[in-house]
């Protein structure tokens, strides 16, 4: 709290509001000591007394003039929530400045407008620049992490996060462009261009519309960008992590499937096209629940034409092409294969053996017809030593065909992502180096969150460790280094939260051990996760709504979000029959049969986590899952791969890119104040500042410092009698004393005293 000699009148302060979530007010009066009240002019021209009885009740200061629009939040005096929030609503609505630092941390904020600030000019005035005399830009931490990979030989790592609709791919796509530009010759070179292709191809294939974002990636994504001793761009390997399945065969209202599917319906009358047998995207069950069959501005057609021109840079020739669009049209068709209930009750189904779809289907895929209808609602079993032939139930041979798409889906995008990275292979040398963009889902919470948003804020949960840990350390080390008197910050530590989820008995652990049960479910594992972690060990991250027994409730570091336990069982075990993957494996199509030739570990039934299988010694007589397929689960995966990344982020030396989404209209230039202080929370940038506030925010050359200081002087601000280290520093700026060997003196000035 600063300190009461700083209330004079004249001065602003920060007081709460319901909707604009802070607003400043003038002092009228000098508050002293002894005073009970503060007295205000409000906005509106109101006078009003705030109770004020002790010093700890005084509002938070408002930064000097001299300060708003500050392109470093850690160069505000005063640091605390509402500076930052005004500071970035200045830069947005008045200068137009997407981008602002917060220490390391580069924040930006999607302007939903199309911004001359990309173009090549702008890379060359940042390309081989020092940073501390650049305007902040996604381009100025491209340009750091390429200096200091050339200068130190360490590989470096881009973290771009931020919410749905907060406009992380665009940022990553931008990195990528500028890495390209500096790491190649005056022309763009064949790498440069491969490296660029991959954006498109993935955007389609791995990127839909959602209700918060026209172009959300539903997966995650880390680039891996070579370069030579030189510097120069030698070629880049991507992983992929968590793509959202559940999407191919399902979409909330107002959202849709893959980009890809449109593009293809919107292509239908192309003649290469019309062997693919498509029609509109309102007539397929796989691409019209959402009800939104386009995207306002968005040009389905042109983005397919866009979509083959990249494979074509990356090597797939047009008749590969056309086997991968094959197979994509055939999903399509697969889901309106009409499934129907027979029997008593309803346990047997069966598919009309002049079924249009069907027929569609097998022609595209080289399959036979009536095999693959017996087998989608059909499913062999081993009961004592025998294999039986059981018939499935309606709803549970439409849940096959769907798990089947999903599967198909997933194996194709795989082969694709493994295509581009042969593409994009370092031809001649290894590279020396690499600098690895981060792209990957933002923290998600919805009216309803399932599986899907489980795993992609447990991802988060990690990420924002990973960020805790280093950038605070980072803010230590350098009190350290310039030798000041400081005791030790801590800072939140969501360790606890992790441990709930992928440690011993925690909820992945408990999810697994529910699918290895024969008659596992949803309510089973939900009923152990309350036994576990609500009733008889109480976990200070978990809890139970009091209104259902079919959802829990985990306190992140973001926020706290409520799931729905049904669907999580089956999902994590991305169960697909072995039978029908059979039939794809013996394909007249050389890509299909690709697709399914390389079993997993599994049963004689089912195929786990997403990868083909077949039996294993053993496992086909007794029937019993192996080890290793409970392995495969989607949870047990994902866990893997996170771990994977994050040691090889910890290896790296990071750079920060914080994306926030300023409204939820997708309005250009128009700033939510609620919404943008909800993402600043959530994503970590206010504990930063509370870590900086804490410390010492200010950084200022000695020569800042001094002209910053007479500034204060002359608007009758004196120095806070319980500073030395600010009194010193002043008073050898008023005398002019020379400085030699402090050039870079972080100004010892603590939140709120000057």
């Amino acid at each position: 709290m600063a300190t009461v000699e700083l209330y004079t009148k004249g001065a602003t302060v920060w007081i709460p509001d319901p909707d604009a979530v802070w607003v400043s007010a003038q002092i009228l009066e000098t508050y002293r000591a002894e005073d009970q009240h503060l007295l205000l002019l409000l906005n509106d021209g109101r006078e009003a007394r705030l109770p004020a009885a002790a010093p700890s009740e005084l509002p938070l200061l408002g930064n000097p003039a001299i300060l708003e629009g500050a392109n470093d939040l850690t160069a505000l005096s005063f640091l605390h929530e509402p500076a930052v929030l005004h500071n970035l609503r200045v830069r947005f609505l008045d200068y137009s400045s997407i981008y602002t630092y917060c220490g390391i941390v580069l924040v930006a904020i999607n302007p939903y407008d199309q911004l001359p600030v990309y173009g090549k000019e702008v890379i060359d005035a940042y390309s081989g620049q020092d940073m501390t005399d650049m305007e902040p830009h996604i381009f100025s931490v491209a340009e750091e992490a390429y200096r200091t990979m050339t200068r130190e030989e360490e590989n470096q790592s881009i973290i771009i996060s931020g919410e749905s609709g907060s406009g992380k791919t665009v940022s990553a796509k931008y990195t990528m462009r500028y890495l390209a530009v500096v790491g190649g010759a005056s022309e763009q070179t064949s790498v440069e261009e491969r490296v660029l292709a991959s954006n498109p191809i993935m955007e389609s294939i791995g990127n839909a519309k959602t209700t918060r974002n026209d172009n959300s990636s539903r997966f995650g994504k880390y680039i891996e960008i070579g370069f030579g001793v030189t510097g120069e761009m030698l070629g880049a390997n991507m992983r992929t992590y968590l793509l959202e399945k559940s999407r191919v065969v399902f979409q909330a209202p107002s959202e849709r499937n893959y980009h890809v599917f449109y593009q293809l319906c919107a292509s239908r009358a192309l003649p290469e096209m019309r062997a693919l047998r498509l029609d509109s995207a309102q007539h397929f069950h796989y691409t019209n629940p959402g009800g939104d069959m386009e995207i306002p501005g968005n040009d389905d057609k042109a983005d397919l034409e866009r979509t083959r021109k990249a494979f074509t840079v990356l090597g797939v020739r047009p008749h590969q092409q056309m086997e991968l669009f094959t197979i994509l049209s055939a999903v399509l068709h697969l889901g309106n294969v009409d499934i129907q209930a027979s029997g008593r009750g309803g346990d047997r189904s069966y598919i009309d053996p002049a079924d249009r779809s069907l027929a569609v289907f097998s022609m595209l895929l080289g399959v036979d017809g009536p095999q693959m209808a017996h087998w989608l609602c059909h499913r062999r079993l081993a009961v004592g030593g025998e294999m039986l032939v059981k018939p499935m139930a309606g709803q549970r041979a439409l849940e096959a065909r769907d798990a089947l798409a999903k599967h198909i889906y997933g194996q194709l995008f795989t082969w694709t992502v493994h295509r581009l990275n042969a593409a994009l292979h370092a031809p001649r040398s290894r590279p020396k180096s690499f600098i690895g963009v981060l792209d990957i889902y933002g923290f998600e919470t919805f009216d309803r969150n399932s599986f899907e948003q489980f795993c992609i804020n447990y991802a988060n949960e990690k990420l924002q460790q990973q960020f805790n840990r280093h950038v605070f350390q980072l803010e230590q080390e350098e009190y350290v280094r310039e030798e000041l008197a400081w005791s030790r910050i801590e800072f939140s530590d969501n360790q606890p939260c992790i441990d709930l989820i992928e440690g011993r008995l925690g909820l992945l652990d408990l999810l697994d051990e529910e699918g290895r049960m024969p008659k596992g479910s949803d309510e089973n594992w939900a009923m152990k996760l309350y036994d576990q972690h609500y009733c008889s060990n109480p976990h200070p991250h978990f809890s139970k709504p009091r209104l259902s027994n079919s959802a829990f409730i985990l306190l992140h570091f973001a926020d706290e979000v409520q799931y729905e336990c049904g669907g999580f069982l089956e999902k994590n075990r991305d169960t697909v029959f072995e039978e029908p993957i059979n039939i794809l494996r013996a394909s007249q199509s050389e890509l299909v049969a690709e697709l399914f030739q390389h079993p997993a570990p599994g049963d004689c039934e089912a195929v786990a986590g997403g990868t083909s299988s077949s039996p294993t010694n053993g496992s086909l007589r007794s029937g019993r899952r192996s080890h290793k397929e409970h392995k495969l689960t989607v949870g047990f995966q994902f866990r893997q791969s996170l771990q994977q990344l994050m040691g090889t982020l910890n290896s790296t030396t990071p750079h920060y890119v914080r994306c926030i989404k300023p409204n939820d209209l997708k309005e250009p230039f128009l700033f939510d104040p609620r919404r943008t202080v909800q993402q600043l929370r959530a994503c970590g940038v206010l504990e930063t500042v509370r870590i900086s506030a804490a410390g010492f925010p200010s950084r200022w050359t000695y020569g800042d410092f001094f002209q910053r200081y007479r500034v204060l002087l002359l608007r009758g601000a004196a120095p806070p009698r319980d500073q030395e280290p600010v009194q010193a520093a002043c008073r050898r700026a008023l005398c002019s004393e020379p400085q030699p060997d402090n050039d870079n003196i972080s100004a010892a000035v603590q939140q709120q005293h000057i």
